[in-house]
Parts: structure tokens; sequence; C-alpha cells
């Protein structure tokens, strides 16, 4: 029987009652280290500040715009709870039943009312057990082995049949992840066709997305939001098929359809205002947008580029007065965060340009320049945006310093691809070029000043110069491979620092999402495993090689 007094556990409910009704029944159990949480703002917060074995988790807050699955989405989304904290939902609706069973995001377990001592004693037990046999493969996850977790599920599922669906579940998503998609499509085949669980639909139209087979995709989710209206993911994924199709007016209508249902959820009301705004239904995207302005005030995850959604949409209809106040009300309420500077400055110059004073427009767009590159959290969308205004106003520093950051912190080829494509619609293919250029050698400068220490035997200075060069440029596959090469190095010739072989998983972890078919992964990996035994390390995952040869082949990428 799994020991429960030693577990750390956050209880969120709205109503004081019900948290001291919990807290009790957690005493009962001898559970000591409780915490609570009267509202999601609060309850991020304590999630943010400490790490929780347990969260339990009233549905309704009390709150129109959050309730707990909302929560649990974000908590899952923005990867502010690990993988193996969790989270146990209570709910006085029946209708959450549905609800949870086509969820993209479910909690590890869920309870209907009224709540028994004896139920939920049995419930977080069952709960636990179940995480026991799942760390391993979150681990595996954490640390940025995928194949190996997938095969890890494949050999659980014998161990623990009783979880049999929930590792398909895990392997799918996995599957998916990676880019096998013939393989998670024959999981979640094999889910439908002996449950018929929603949540396995959903996985295959997302397999047949991206895949796309949009024409295939479209008529499963549509049987989902038929079945019934709490299948909320299903209509968000309805919409992404339909605009991917090429059907944004239709698009446009599936979200329409889930807001009506749950009609103050900041993320599809973002995304329906935008999707408004592309296909020429200004009135409805402002009414959106300003809804989510009003919202985001409210939020923990307030975003100063909804005002300048905003702020356009208002531009667009000629009504320069409210998009100067939307402006003013973003520095106002906002305005001491970079990201903030950044999307006011924006606002004002698209509003300098639309009225032709070209003067303010280049001012306004020196000032975004500026502001962007002083921010990490600024959307690749809005970049975009200052990189076209500072072209258009003849400012060609500016935006080539701003594309520079933006290549050198891109996470992903598609950042790469779309900021090219950028400077081919304005004709400056040779800014792209001179850029690039530029980066290909701080990269390359980074990675010879690096081992030329080491061979020097500066394996600190090393260490250094490399996770210096993370820093600066965090998306680059190549610095954080040899970064992690560096400190494995330290490793290997100073002795054994747990804190350095958690940073080298981590950054082995961030290679590999961003270049997982890179060959050295592998040998990278073993490298770290011979490590582990040589210095009688408890091994963190399986090696996929053999490591007697890992460390000769483990050179510079």
């Amino acid at each position: 029987m799994s020991q429960l007094d030693a577990l750390e556990v956050l209880v969120i409910a709205a109503n004081h009652n019900m948290r001291a009704h919990l807290r009790g029944m957690l005493d009962q159990f001898g559970i000591r280290e409780v915490h609570t949480a009267g509202s999601a703002g609060t309850a991020i917060n304590r999630l943010r500040e400490r790490r929780f074995d347990l969260v339990l988790c009233e549905h309704d807050l009390g709150d129109d715009n959050q309730d707990g699955q909302h929560l649990l989405e974000d908590l899952r989304s923005r990867h502010i709870i690990p993988l193996d904290t969790l989270f146990i939902m209570i709910s006085s609706e029946r209708s959450y039943e549905r609800v949870v069973g086509a969820a993209e995001l479910a909690p590890d377990d869920y309870i209907l009312k009224p709540l028994t001592p004896g139920t939920l004693h049995a419930r977080i037990e069952r709960a636990v057990a179940k995480r026991e046999a799942f760390r391993p493969i979150h681990r595996l996850m954490e640390n940025g082995q995928p194949t190996e977790a997938a095969a890890a599920c494949e050999r659980a599922e014998l161990r623990h049949p009783q979880w049999r669906i929930d590792f398909m579940r895990l392997r799918g998503e996995i599957a998916l992840e990676q880019g096998q998609l013939d393989e998670a499509d024959h999981l979640y085949a094999e889910v439908i066709e002996a449950t018929g669980a929603p949540w396995a639909k959903l996985g295959r139209a997302r397999v047949l997305i991206a895949a796309e087979r949009f024409d295939e995709a479209e008529p499963i989710l549509e049987d989902l939001v038929g079945e019934s209206e709490h299948y909320l993911d299903a209509y968000d994924l309805l919409a992404l098929c339909r605009e991917l199709a090429g059907h944004a007016p239709r698009a446009a209508e599936a979200l329409n359809d889930a807001l009506r249902r749950s009609p103050r959820r900041l993320g599809r009301l973002r995304r329906f205002g935008k999707l408004a705004t592309r296909i020429g239904e200004l009135e409805r995207a402002e009414q959106a947008l300003h809804q989510v302005v009003q919202l985001g005030k409210r939020s923990e995850f307030r975003d100063p580029a909804d005002h300048v959604a905003l702020a356009r949409v208002q531009i667009l209809q000629n009504d320069i007065d409210n998009a100067r106040a939307t402006v003013a009300d973003l520095e106002k309420s906002m305005g001491a965060l970079p990201a903030a500077r950044a999307c006011a400055a924006l606002g004002k110059t698209m509003i300098a340009r639309h009225g032709r004073d070209d003067a303010a427009a280049r001012s306004a767009a020196q000032a975004a320049a500026r502001a962007a590159l002083e921010c990490d959290d600024l959307p690749l969308e809005l970049k975009h945006d200052i990189v076209r205004e500072c072209l258009a106003a003849g400012l060609d520093d500016e935006g080539g310093a701003l594309v520079g950051e933006i290549l050198r912190r891109a996470a992903d080829e598609a950042t790469i691809h779309q900021t090219r494509a950028l400077l081919d619609e304005h004709g400056r293919k040779d800014l792209s070029e001179q850029v690039e250029e530029r980066l290909h050698a701080e990269v390359r400068g980074y990675v010879a000043a690096g081992a030329k220490l080491a061979q020097a035997g500066d394996y600190d200075g090393a260490v250094a110069e490399m996770l210096g060069a993370v820093r600066k440029m965090p998306g680059n596959p190549s610095v954080l491979f040899n970064a992690a090469l560096a400190l494995l190095r330290h490793i290997e010739h100073n002795g054994w620092s747990e804190r350095m072989a958690d940073e080298a998983r981590s950054l082995i972890a961030r290679t590999r999402k961003l270049d997982p078919s890179n060959p050295k992964l592998d040998t990278m990996v073993n490298f770290m495993a011979g490590l582990e035994r040589k210095y009688g390390m408890q091994p963190h995952a399986p090696a996929a090689t053999d490591a007697r040869n890992s460390a000769p082949g483990a050179r510079p990428a």
C-alpha cells in the first residue's frame, strides 16, 4: 500500500468550508503538508513557488473565467506543474464525465460529489500507485528520450494491465509528437475499437490533420461535437482542421459554436478574434478582442499582444480614436513590461502609418524595435510585424538586428522559414543572407572557443563559454549540443556534479526536441550513462547503444 503521509498537497476550492473539509479528510489520512488556494490565480502562484505531489481541485472555482479544467489545461500546457504532479478533480456535475472523456489534457482522476473520506482515500492511493508506474516513463520524457519512453510504455502495459489503455494513450501522444503518424494512428484505432474513447477519436483526428488529410479528420470531429456539446477540445480541433484546409469562415463557425458553450475562455476568444479579422468580420472581431483585453486584465496570463490585435481591428475600421485609447490603456495597465512597451510602440506605428505620418511612424518603429530586442516573450507574429514596419520605414539596421535576434533564438525550423519568407516578400533576401552568415560565424566561434578551452584542460572555462552561448542562442541545437558536451567533459575529468548532470540532461532534451534526427544524440546519451556508471550514480535512463564506444564519437557538432 502506498504511503500517503509524505505527500505535499495543494487544495484548490473557492469555498472556505470546502477547503477546510478537504484539509480535515487529508489530516485523517496522515497527510500533514497541506496548502490551500481559494482561486485559480492564487493556485498558479503557489504552484510556481513550489512543487507539489498532489493537487486536489474543485471543478467549479466560482469564477466565470476559469474552472478547474481550464486551470489544469493552463498548468500542463505552460509546464507550470511537472508530469508526475497528480491532479484530481472534484465535481458536483455529472456532465464533467463527458468533458473529461474528450479532453486533450485530462486529470489523473476525478471524483463526483458527494465526497466521502473512504472514496477520497482510495482514489488518492490509486493515483499514487499509478504515478509510480508512470514515473520512469515521465523521467525518460523529461530527459528528452521519447523513443525509450515509448518502449518503456509498451513494457509497462504487460506489467500493469489495469492501466494498459493509459499507457497506449501516452504512446500515441509520443508517436504523434515525434511525427510517427502511422504508429500513432494504429494505437488510436486500437483504442477506438476496444473502448470507443472520445479522446482516442480526437487523437486520430490530430494524426489525420498532421498528415494533411483534412477531409478524413473533419467528419470524425463533427461526429464528436454531435455526440456532446461538452467536447470543447473537439470544437477547437475542428476549427483548426477547417482553417488549415483553407475554409477560414467555417473555422470561425466552429469556434463561435464553442464560445456559445464556454463564452469566456481567453485562448478561444483570442483565436476567434484573429480569425474573424482575417475573414473581414471586423465587428465580431472587435467584440471578441475587446472581451479578451478586459478578461486578460484579471488573468495570470495576460498578453499585451491582445491590445495590438484590438487596435489593428479598430484601425481597419478607421476608428482611430479608439485605437489610440487601446494603446493608451495598454501603456497604463502593463506599461512596465518590456513586451508591453514593444506592443505599444507597434500600435503607435500602425496608427501613424494609417495617418500617413511618416516621421512619427519611423520614430515609433525605432522604439518598437529597441523594445523588442529587450524582451524574450514577444510573440513571433509581433516581431515580424515590427520587422515589416522597420523595412517600410527604411530602417534596415533596426530590422536586421531584430531578424538576427529572431534567428538567434529560433526554437524550430518553422520560425527560420517564416522569417526568411518575410524578408523574401519584401525583396530583402540579401538581408536574410547577411544576418544568417553572421549567426553561423557566431556559432562557429562559440564552439571553437569552448573546444580550445577544453583541449587546454580548462573545463570550467569551456563550460562557462558554452553556457554563455546558450543564454545568447537558446534555440540553436548546435550550441545546446556542445554545451551539454562541455558539461559532460567537465564531469569526466573533474568528477561528478549532480547540478552539471541535470543541466546536461536538460540541454540534451532541448537538442532532441529541436533536432530529433541528430545522429550524435544517442552517442551523447550513452556517454552520460557511462559517466553515471563510472561514478556509481543511479542511472536516469537506459542507454540506447553500448556506452563503451560513446566518448570517442562525442565531438562538437
